[in-house]
């Protein structure tokens, strides 16, 4: 078994080489606007799983992932073969292509986060001018140390 830090270094190696190739040598237009985020490799170098995400023309048209996810599956021959020999390795890892969801998660959390923020501005305004349902002070005054001495 590799240590983890060979696979590592094989990871990022083939991360390199699956964006060089897609931006030079692999010739479909599906592929033009895909983006190589990360890639992780089993300990037994073996396995690697390529993560990518895939931008849109404009902000607003959806991405073609579809398209994209099928572009990369009949590229992945050609793909394995030129990882396999620039890494120089005894065993080309097979590849396995998934899109990175990461960019998705973080616009959802910044979209929940700004409603957070939203919501707790109207607390704040509707708190102007309040006042409390009960007593000023709702809690009890401490007692003075003479109150004690006596009982």
């Amino acid at each position: 078994m590799a240590d983890t830090a060979r696979a590592r270094k094989l990871a990022k190696r083939i991360s390199q080489i699956v964006a060089s190739a897609l931006e030079h040598e692999v010739k479909d237009p599906r592929l033009a606007r895909v983006t190589i985020t990360d890639t992780k490799v089993t300990g037994d170098l073996h396995d690697a799983t390529v993560y990518y995400t895939v931008l849109g023309e404009r902000l607003d048209v959806e991405p073609d992932y579809v398209g994209a996810a099928a572009a990369l599956e009949k590229a992945k021959g050609v793909l394995r073969s030129m990882v396999g020999a620039q890494t120089g390795v005894r065993f080309t890892p097979t590849l396995t292509f998934m899109t990175d969801t990461v960019p998705d998660t973080a616009r959802k959390m910044d979209e929940l986060l700004a409603k957070a923020q939203a919501a707790d501005a109207e607390v704040a305004r509707l708190a102007v001018g309040a006042s409390p349902a009960g007593e000023a002070d709702p809690y009890k005054a401490p007692r003075d140390e003479d109150e004690s001495d006596e009982d």
